[in-house]
This record gives C-alpha cells, sequence and structure tokens, in this order.
C-alpha cells in the first residue's frame, strides 16, 4: 500500500510537474503546439498538422486519408490500402490527373509521388522540394508575385536532412502558406 502510494505521487504528480515545467522553460512554443499565430492575434494552425488548402494561391499538401474527409486531426491515420488495391490506384490516379489538372502540367509529365499518395498519419504538414517547385509557378500567378519571390520563400521554409544525412530535403505546408499570407499583410 504505502509503496502503490508513494508511487503514485511521484509518477503520477512530481515527474509529469517536472516535465511539463522543463518543456515550458526550454522549448515552449513547441510544447504548446508550435501554433502559428497571424499579426491579429488568431491562431491559424500549427506548424505540426496539415491543412487542406484548395486555393490557386497557396501551396498545396499531400492528400489526406485522415477521417471521412481528410485532415481530421481527431481521426490520424492512413489509408492501409496495400499496393494491389483498386481503390488506391483510382485514389492515386484521380490525385494525379487533379494535380496534374491545377498545376498546367502536360498529360505525362512525372509527379512527385508524395503529391499523390498520402502520408502515414494523413496529416504530414511536409511535402517534398520536387512538389513545392512544381506549385511555385501557379502560386507566384494567383498571387501576383513573381517566381523568383515564391522561390525565396520556399527556401525559407524548407528544412534540410535530419542530423544531415537521413530522410530528404522538406517543405511545410503550413509554413510555407502562413509566410505567403503574412508576406501579403504587410
Amino acid at each position: 500500500m504505502a509503496a502503490t502510494l508513494f508511487f503514485a505521487v511521484i509518477l503520477c504528480g512530481i515527474y509529469p510537474l517536472v516535465v511539463f515545467g522543463l518543456s515550458q522553460l526550454l522549448f515552449s512554443h513547441r510544447a504548446n503546439g508550435s501554433l502559428l499565430v497571424d499579426k491579429s492575434g488568431v491562431v491559424r494552425g500549427s506548424a505540426l498538422l496539415a491543412q487542406n488548402f484548395t486555393g490557386a494561391q497557396y501551396f498545396h499538401p499531400r492528400p489526406s486519408a485522415a477521417g471521412a474527409n481528410g485532415y481530421d486531426a481527431t481521426s490520424s491515420s492512413g489509408s492501409n490500402l496495400g499496393p494491389t488495391s483498386s481503390n488506391l490506384v483510382r485514389n492515386i490516379s484521380a490525385n494525379l490527373a487533379a494535380y496534374r489538372s491545377e498545376n498546367g502540367l502536360t498529360i505525362n509529365a512525372i509527379v512527385p509521388a508524395d503529391a499523390v499518395t498520402a502520408s502515414g498519419s494523413g496529416l504530414d504538414p511536409h511535402i517534398s522540394l520536387a512538389n513545392a517547385r512544381m506549385q511555385i509557378p501557379r502560386v507566384a500567378k494567383a498571387r501576383g508575385m513573381t517566381e523568383a519571390n515564391v522561390q525565396k520563400l520556399v527556401r525559407l521554409n524548407t528544412s534540410g536532412r535530419d542530423l544531415g544525412v537521413f530522410g530528404e530535403p522538406r517543405v511545410n505546408v503550413m509554413m510555407l502558406n502562413f509566410a505567403l499570407d503574412q508576406s501579403v499583410q504587410k
């Protein structure tokens, strides 16, 4: 009984308070959800979760399988469709046609895989650098910006390989679209 009470106090009280306190002290922005707050103080999203941007003036994230309509943070999951699934082939074909159409690409243009397939969580806010580069002309035209200025914002929101060797460079769509909106509001 005494051991149970002792461990309950330590593991259910003191330890969580220490972890919470240290996280708030050392990296409070991350510990509080990496929220993106605009100049008027309104929370526009989190840098950790994708949102469905559909307008031509925005970079579009990966397709999402999270929830019935996608991008549902309360229903994070992949599609769990295997490579022989006719539903997967149908989804990718539809995503491929839509991506090529919205970005003014030819019918046989090679498209990055992340542009037409969902991530494992369905909420990954990152896209490949190749995917972002293919969207630059559309976004620049829709916003009345030069492609060079949009490319600069893409570069500023690109993360390199983890520890310099793991993974590929990636662009955070949430942060990029947030930066685009903030640059217009100046």
